[in-house]
């Protein structure tokens, strides 16, 4: 009768090597998969920028060097494994803290990157066009100040590092785009000849009314003047040559009144040699679809508003009416 075979000191040795084996094994492979949805490591909001190009490679040191994740190598296996082949998307990325390995794959995924924003208001000149762009620090390089006239005022999108003769393209591309738009559908018969003329009147609608639903209507005022030989008068076309569109900051002198010079509209008959700030999109509009109007006159009615006459007359007493307003808040 054979007697079973008794377990030496090596091979209990070796079992338990084994066991221990296995549960190193199974405690890796557990951390593995706890480690796609535990929270990260990050006490506070972080942000990475993926540049166009960029591998998941590339993201999973940059998420290491903000702090992000604890390891880029586990983080790009386990998003290899989890992740699936979705590829990541470029562009500045907004990691919450405490984000885990799952939902920062979700977020470089899904393209929804960090909306940085700068605004050009309507009528804003040029030369603080150029001072709003070179005063953001999140922006790079230098540009010129851009030629007047050539921006559409709106909110333009950019990226953290990106540079300022990039997003100025971007500005004077839509307003290419939208005057070529426009321009085509203008009214027949207007005395603004070229797209370039219709942005110079436009300018000067835009300084003149901060009330969108004017502009159609003194546009047409300066077209009456236009078409019978008239001045324009308007007073932002005397200031320009002064401070390149930047406000005044006290009353107009008599000398500047009657300077001579390619845009003071007081000392000339007809346009001004060019635009005297960025029109916006309705400034634009009402030029190329002006008010039917007798109206050759306007001044401030005091609430934000202007009053318009026909006659000389008519616009007399409404300048008195002005004046009695101005004295009263002591302006005078």
């Amino acid at each position: 009768m054979a007697r079973p075979a008794r377990s030496t000191p090596a091979r209990r040795f070796g079992c338990v090597i084994l066991l221990l084996g296995l549960a190193v094994a199974a405690f890796v492979g557990f951390r593995f998969v706890i480690g796609w949805t535990e929270k990260g490591p990050a006490a506070q909001d972080v942000s990475i920028t993926v540049r166009e190009g960029a591998t998941l490679s590339d993201a999973a040191v940059l998420l290491k060097q903000a702090g992000a994740v604890r390891s880029a190598d586990a983080f790009l296996t386990r998003a290899k494994v989890f992740g699936g082949s979705k590829p990541i998307k470029a562009g500045e990325f907004h990691i919450p803290a405490g984000a885990s390995n799952s939902d920062i794959l979700s977020i470089l995924q899904g393209g929804k990157t960090v909306t940085r924003l700068i605004t050009i208001p309507e009528g804003m000149p040029s030369i603080l066009v150029h001072e709003r762009l070179m005063a953001n620090d999140q922006l790079t390089g230098t540009i010129p100040v851009p030629e007047e006239g050539s921006v559409l005022p709106d909110s333009y999108a950019f990226d953290k590092g990106e540079p300022r003769v990039a997003v100025l393209k971007r500005m004077q591309a839509a307003m290419d785009k939208e005057l070529a738009q426009l321009w085509p559908g203008r009214e027949p018969g207007l005395l603004v000849k070229t797209p370039r003329e219709a942005v110079i009147l436009a300018s000067i609608v835009e300084k003149e009314t901060a009330v969108p639903a004017e502009r159609p209507t003194v546009a047409g005022v300066y077209y009456n003047r236009l078409r019978t030989n008239m001045m324009l008068q308007a007073d932002p076309t005397i200031i320009y040559p002064i401070t390149r569109g930047k406000p005044l900051g006290r009353r107009i002198r008599k000398s500047e009144i009657a300077a001579v010079n390619d845009y003071n509209t007081y000392a000339m008959v007809g346009l001004p040699k060019g635009p005297i700030a960025n029109p916006g999109r309705l400034s634009i509009f009402a030029v190329l679809h002006p008010e039917k109007t007798r109206a050759l006159y306007f001044v401030a009615d005091g609430k934000g508003g202007h009053i318009f006459a026909d006659t000389y007359q008519q616009h007399n007493e409404n300048v008195r009416k002005w004046f009695e307003i101005r004295r009263a808040r002591g302006e005078l």
